[in-house]
């Protein structure tokens, strides 16, 4: 029992127990509906930051390897693919993705931890660019 005391009355309710919602699914009053089998619907979607779509000196298949592991990221909390499960996905070859990984992690955007031999490695996705330092700089500290 709850109570809630205004300076003019009180009003006492007692409340309902409470039951999982799954057995009360066909019950509950639906205010959308999807009438589509479309892939988008059924599989979701992935948002790429803006400043990464208009980055000029990243390639469109570099940033169609960033989309894919932000894909994989988002759907499971973690982000390790293999790079042949990359490269179906993305239908490029293994090598290719392989560039593009490489292109990712040299302009920042991607962190990747080896695992060793015959282990997916774990992809750490940036949203913000890392410069890196210029040899000029490291020499200098």
């Amino acid at each position: 029992m709850w109570t809630v005391k205004s300076r003019t009355r009180s009003f006492e309710r007692i409340l309902p127990t409470m039951e999982h919602i799954g057995g009360n699914l066909a019950n509950i009053e639906r205010n959308m509906r999807i009438n589509s089998t479309d892939p988008v619907s059924r599989f979701g979607f992935t948002q790429v930051p803006n400043f990464i779509l208009r980055q000029r000196g990243l390639s469109a298949n570099a940033k169609t390897c960033y989309a894919l592991l932000l894909s994989y990221a988002w759907h499971n909390d973690c982000c390790f693919p293999g790079q042949d499960r990359l490269a179906e996905d993305m239908g490029l070859s293994r090598p290719s993705v392989t560039a593009f990984i490489k292109e990712l992690e040299a302009c920042g955007l991607l962190e990747i931890e080896r695992r060793g031999l015959g282990k997916t490695n774990i992809y750490a996705i940036n949203f913000t660019i890392k410069k890196k330092q210029t040899n000029r700089l490291k020499s200098a500290g």
